[in-house]
Formats: structure tokens, C-alpha cells, sequence
């Protein structure tokens, strides 16, 4: 089996990479559609929830790339493993912390956006921005505790 530790810039080529993406666009899809329909599923909900969810990676990777570059394998999720950096480093954590941060901001923006741009004419804008917020939060939280306790050998 291919390591875990590794960037999310090698790890999201990978099949695992897909399925955890996968997951992930998944939790939010069932979130929204309990925010949107207060039901666990809608074909159409969770459609256009995966578009947006693509959207974003794809906005979040070239966003990346511009800002690194070109080096496509740094990419807007701010996954590092022990092979990278050094916990008990507190330099590397803040810095981490503040990546990660703007990552997640600035995927609500996108996520928000064009959430609003699919969903604007069946729900209202503050619905739309509170849905996007929560199921983000969750998918976050979630894909962080997965994905940092692999990469850092917790699990």
C-alpha cells in the first residue's frame, strides 16, 4: 500500500485520494440536502453540490498554482505529513494553522458563490451561506481528523 504521509498533492492522484475526495463531497451533498430539502437525499441537490465541490478543487488547484509557481503538486488543501514538517516545530504549526485557515476561507468563498449561483433562485442567500458553512465545517473536521492522524501516524 502507498504511504499515507505523503502531500495532498501526491495523495489526491492517488485512488485513495479519490475515494477520500469522494467522501468528503459526499458529507457535504448529504448536508445540504438536509439544509435545502430536509431530506438525506436529492438527486438534483446532490448533483449540483459535486459540481461546486469540483468547481472549488479545480478554482483551489489553479489558485495554487499561480501562487506557487506552477509546481502542481501544492495544492489548496494544506496536507502535510511528518515527512514535511515538524510538529514540535511551533513555526511550523502556526504556519500550518494560517494555511489552513485561508484555505478553508477562501473555499466558503467559492463553495458560497457558486452554491448561490445554482441554488439562488429555489433558496435564500442566508440560507444558502449558513448551509455552506455548516456542511464545510463538518467536511473539514472530519477530513482533518482522517487525514492528519494518517499522515502523522495518530492511527
Amino acid at each position: 500500500m502507498i504511504p499515507l504521509n505523503v502531500s495532498f498533492g501526491i495523495f489526491a492522484f492517488l485512488p485513495q485520494g479519490w475515494i477520500f475526495m469522494v467522501f468528503i463531497i459526499l458529507i457535504e451533498c448529504l448536508i445540504l440536502t438536509k439544509a435545502f430539502k430536509q431530506a438525506w437525499f436529492s438527486k438534483k441537490t446532490y448533483g449540483l453540490t459535486a459540481l461546486t465541490n469540483v468547481i472549488s478543487g479545480i478554482v483551489g488547484i489553479v489558485i495554487s498554482m499561480i501562487l506557487n509557481g506552477g509546481w502542481l503538486m501544492v495544492v489548496w488543501f494544506p496536507w502535510v505529513g511528518s515527512n514535511e514538517i515538524d510538529l514540535l516545530d511551533k513555526e511550523n504549526i502556526y504556519g500550518l494553522i494560517v494555511f489552513y485557515l485561508l484555505a478553508f476561507i477562501l473555499t466558503i468563498i467559492i463553495e458560497t458563490f457558486t452554491n448561490w449561483m445554482f441554488f439562488r433562485k429555489l433558496y435564500t442567500a442566508k440560507l444558502i451561506l449558513i448551509s455552506t458553512l455548516i456542511a464545510n465545517i463538518v467536511s473539514y473536521a472530519i477530513g482533518t481528523i482522517v487525514l492528519y492522524s494518517y499522515s502523522f501516524g495518530l492511527i
